[in-house]
């Protein structure tokens, strides 16, 4: 589809440009991969305790958002930390990767690569100035990040197809290759856009490819693996998978996830410990390995956003997701929803759309139940 008409700037958080927030600044801190090392889940840790809200908000890009941002000095601890490579290019570090590569399953281990990118990519300034939203992927093959604009994906060990806005470009590539050739799009298209801000966006996107030979595009499969729990690696160990209950977390239960070592934020808010973890230490310091925890998500909501029409985490707060994803919006900006199948919770003038039937929100769990459009 073509590029619609953009009436204003590209106004993605980061560090320097952050969200005037109903309650105060937030600030957008990028993970590339979603991959963070324990030394800097303390410093983020420390970084919210002293200059934010005391939390750590986890996002659907695999990033964390500090709200609350009123006292300075952030972007000097995350430079100091290693969390700001490249002052000019934070709010294009944006990389999904495979959270269980390496780990369980998968056709290849994407592992480096998104750090690997992360460097190439600030050392281009041109691509400084590649839109906030354009979002760059590396999948082992099981698809589950395979929606971003470009994403290299899995087809064997070490071979792999480009993706274009989640669709087989036929652009075979191998793994040692991925990097470049996931760069060689993005710089095509910061220098051919318009006002395009995905590469869905774009007429024909097939024009974004270097000539040469191609494959026949396929409809490739989509699995998501569960990033929650016991999960047995392929190695025979075990790593953990913790879900914070609306994808946030107090800055004592971020150092306590770092005591276990380096982990890997995931698209689905969730956090996962490769090394393994102590369940009982986890869940005493209120932090779930429910796989149930994970589905059910939910915006802000108010107070803490100005634009949202109820407190939904309030309302929320008791839902059952019943073994299906759930996210509850404030409005119909829909801000944090899942990429993939959900259920679609928008609060309303008194209420709640779900399922496209009006409800009130002393009724919300109710209509959850009741399985499906009316």
């Amino acid at each position: 589809m073509s590029s619609p008409a953009r009436v204003r700037a590209d106004a993605c958080p980061g560090v320097f440009a952050t969200h005037d927030a109903a309650d105060g600044p937030l600030a957008r801190v990028r993970l590339p991969g979603g991959g963070v090392t324990a030394d800097r889940l303390r410093a983020l840790a420390s970084c919210a305790e002293d200059l934010g809200d005391g939390d750590v908000h986890l996002t659907s890009r695999a990033n964390v958002q500090l709200r609350g941002v009123r006292r300075p000095g952030l972007a000097g601890r995350l430079i100091e930390a290693g969390l700001l490579p490249s002052p000019s290019h934070e709010r294009v570090r944006n990389v999904l990767a495979s959270p269980l590569s390496g780990v369980r399953g998968g056709l290849a281990d994407v592992r480096g690569l998104s750090a690997a990118l992360d460097r190439a990519l600030c050392a281009r300034p041109e691509l400084a100035e590649l839109p906030g939203r354009f979002l760059f992927g590396f999948d082992d093959g099981r698809g589950d990040v395979a929606g971003t604009d470009v994403c290299w994906r899995a087809i064997g060990p070490t071979t792999g197809v480009v993706l274009l806005a989640g669709a087989d470009s036929g652009w075979l590539v191998s793994r040692d290759d991925a990097v470049s050739a996931l760069l060689t799009v993005a710089e095509t298209f910061a220098r051919t856009r318009g006002s395009a801000w995905r590469i869905g966006e774009l007429a024909d996107p097939s024009k974004l490819l270097p000539d040469g030979p191609r494959e026949a595009p396929q409809l490739l499969p989509t699995r998501i693996d569960p990033t929650v729990g016991r999960i047995r690696r392929d190695d025979g160990g075990e790593a953990v998978g913790v879900a914070p209950r609306f994808g946030q977390l107090t800055a004592a239960q971020l150092r306590t996830l770092a005591d276990f070592g380096d982990a890997v934020v995931t698209p689905w808010r969730s956090v996962l410990l490769p090394g393994g973890a102590d369940v009982e230490r986890l869940h005493a310091a209120g932090l779930s390995t429910d796989p149930a925890t994970a589905e059910l998500s939910a915006c802000i909501g108010a107070p803490g956003c100005a634009k949202s029409l109820a407190d939904v985490r309030a309302d929320a707060a008791t839902l059952v997701a019943d073994g299906e994803l759930v996210h509850v919006s404030g409005c119909a900006r829909r801000c944090g929803r899942p990429s993939g199948a959900h259920r679609d919770v928008v609060a309303e003038p008194g209420g709640y759309r779900v399922d496209g039937r009006w409800t009130p929100a002393s009724e919300l769990a109710d209509a959850l139940a009741r399985k499906g459009p009316s």
